[in-house]
Formats: C-alpha cells, structure tokens, sequence
C-alpha cells in the first residue's frame, strides 16, 4: 500500500513539473521598484513613510482540494527619503515546483491610511508600475496577452501613490495595515515600529 502511494504521488510531482512553464519552477526574479509617496490632499511627499514589498509564490503541487494557496517567499522594507521616494533593489531565487505570483506593496506612516499600490489600476500592472521609468512619467503600461482574459493595459504617470490622512478614530482603526502571515518584528522592525507608534498615539495598550 505504500509503495503504491508513494509511486503515485512521485507521478503526480513528475507530472507538474513537466506541465509547469519552465520559469514558473527555475527562477523567480522580480525587476528593481522605485516610486513616490505623497499626500493625497495636499500631493505634498511624505517622508518617513514605510514602504514594504512582499513577494509572492504559489505551489503548482498541491493535495488539497481548494488547490495550492499563494504565500510570501522574501519581504522587504524601506523607508521614504525626504521627497517621498523609496527603491529596492532586483530579486531573485531558485525556484521549484512553485510559480510567481507577482509583488504586492504596503505603504503606512502613522495618522494616515494604508495604502497598497495605486487603486486606479489592475492589480496586474502593480509590479510595472514601480518599475517601468521614471517616477511621475506619463507611459502606457500593460501586462498578460490576448490569449487569456488578464490582458490589461494602462496609461498615466508611473510610481506614484497617494495616502489619504485620517480624521476620525474609526479612519485611524481601520487605517492599520496587516502583517504578513510568519513575519515578525525581527524581519519587518520598520512596519511593526509604526503600528506600534500608531497604537501608542490611540492611546492603546502596546505589548
């Protein structure tokens, strides 16, 4: 009985493998990201603002019913310079039997809301938006193909991203950003240091 199931799950893994795109389980790379933080009032830059870039993988193996989930393989973090601008540098990793599936951001300084790339936009085109030119240069961007139904496209200044700042108690609440799931303050101090500046200054309890 176990040497059948494990005959069949080492078919399975073969199977993926072979199906998979070759890139989806050699390299995963992603391209430098830089843009701009500013107020979305008064489009003044917002310095000292956290800016986290998580990169994403998915399984293409996976014997759960509901199919592979994604989940976070690196996270990095920086801070915004004086005109509002971060950067991080190109990434990559060898991978295997996982596939990209993209770089999401969070953006967060304490009194305004979380922001997590440009909402005016397909999520799709996030990673070209940070890393297509010159911040605040207006382009065309856009990213899949007309053989699938993500094909999307874009045209506007690049990089830049708006934090609305909050008025009330509730806006502060809600304006958290969450963590991602296995990282703590020893590999993010910069994003947990904010929020935990944030409770401080609602008056909460900080652990």
């Amino acid at each position: 009985m176990k040497s059948r199931l494990l005959r069949w799950m080492t078919a399975v893994i073969l199977m993926n493998v072979f199906a998979a795109p070759s890139n989806a389980w050699l390299i995963y790379s992603k391209p430098e990201f830089h843009g701009r933080v500013i107020d979305s009032e008064t489009k003044e830059p917002i310095a000292g603002a956290v800016v986290v870039v998580l990169y994403y993988k998915r399984s293409t193996f996976s014997l759960n019913p509901g199919g592979p989930s994604s989940f976070v393989t690196k996270a990095n973090e920086t801070l915004t310079d004086k005109q509002g601008e971060f950067f991080f540098h190109s990434y990559s990793e060898l991978m295997w039997l996982n596939e990209d599936v993209g770089a999401r951001f969070i953006f967060f300084k304490p009194g305004y809301q979380a922001g997590y790339g440009p909402t005016y936009i397909a999520p799709l085109l996030t990673e070209k938006y940070f890393s297509a030119g010159e911040i605040g240069k207006e382009v065309e961007i856009e990213a899949g193909s007309f053989n699938n139904s993500s094909y999307v496209k874009w045209k506007g200044p690049l990089g830049i991203v708006e934090l609305k700042k909050v008025k009330t108690y509730n806006e502060r609440r809600l304006g958290v950003p969450d963590t991602p799931t296995g990282y703590t303050s020893k590999e993010l101090p910069l994003i947990f240091r904010a929020i935990t500046i944030d409770r401080k200054e609602r008056g909460l309890e900080v652990r």
